[in-house]
């Protein structure tokens, strides 16, 4: 009995222990865009006064007002834009890939597989400038699709979707081609449900690294009207260095979408993070 009860002190010490641990992190995650989404509601003197307003004494709206007097619309425009298309195009073609990777015998899987693993390994900066003719050859520069193509051969999304499409069992494959199923019925109506969870995951993944891929941004987009978000906040921060909360509110409107898509797409990505990690 009372190793019992000193096992069950223990556990819920450890618990205790835990939550305030988890509570003292999530608090301080949390803080920095608490801090930029209060700070989109001060005026300069409250921003830059040397006691910290913790929270906005006299809430303003007049920095989002000025915000929205420049192309800000715009901008979100074509984020939203280039961050959508390539997380649709990126896990259709991802998940694709990494079914045929997975689930089909064709001369040179192993070669090709190994040659998209080396490829994860290469920073963005080294394959830039041939990205860059590319899109000038294609005749594409300065245009949102210079964005948006590069991304969709992310050689991340076809790893993460072959480990999860190896789950899959052959019988269930073989069950559908028995029952006159084609390669494109099995794949929409048996495989894609079934990885359902890493698509999820990689949709995320992808959204993300797309709205904060500033390097590529600035070198394909040069004019102001195909501005992103993040380039027209760093013009704004060139521009008015000292304005902060018409930064900080800037900064708020792009974090927005990612939370949004984080939300809707959380459960699909608990379940992904999860299976990945059973399967490891």
């Amino acid at each position: 009995m009372n190793k019992k009860a000193d096992l069950s002190g223990t556990s819920t010490g450890y618990k205790i222990f835990s939550i305030v641990i988890l509570i003292a992190l999530a608090i301080f995650f949390i803080f920095p865009l608490y801090w930029i989404v209060t700070g989109s509601f001060k005026d300069a003197i409250a921003i830059n006064a040397r006691e910290p307003q913790w929270f906005p004494v006299a809430p303003i709206l007049d920095n989002y007002i000025r915000l929205f007097s420049k192309p800000a619309f715009r901008w979100l425009a074509n984020i939203v834009i280039i961050a959508v298309s390539a997380m649709a195009l990126t896990c259709l073609t991802a998940s694709l890939a990494g079914y045929a990777l997975a689930k089909k015998r064709f001369i040179g899987r192993n070669i090709l597989f190994t040659i998209i693993i080396c490829a994860m390994a290469l920073p963005k900066q080294v394959i830039v400038l041939p990205l860059l003719q590319e899109m000038n050859f294609l005749h594409l520069s300065d245009n949102l699709l210079a964005v948006i193509l590069p991304t969709v051969g992310w050689p991340f999304g076809v790893f993460l979707m072959k480990q999860f499409s190896e789950t899959i069992p052959t019988e269930i494959l073989e069950a559908a081609r028995v029952d006159g199923a084609g390669e494109v019925r099995t794949f929409f109506t048996v495989v894609f449900p079934m990885i359902k969870p890493g698509i999820g995951a990689l949709a995320i993944f992808t959204f993300v690294n797309t709205w904060n891929d500033y390097f590529l941004q600035l070198v394909m987009l040069t004019s102001e009207e195909n501005f992103t978000l993040p380039l027209g906040i760093a013009k704004l921060q060139g521009e008015m260095s000292s304005d902060f909360g018409l930064i900080m509110a800037g900064a708020c409107l792009a974090a927005l979408p990612i939370v949004a898509v984080f939300l809707a797409f959380q459960k699909y990505f608990t379940q992904g993070i999860a299976m990945g990690a059973v399967k490891g």
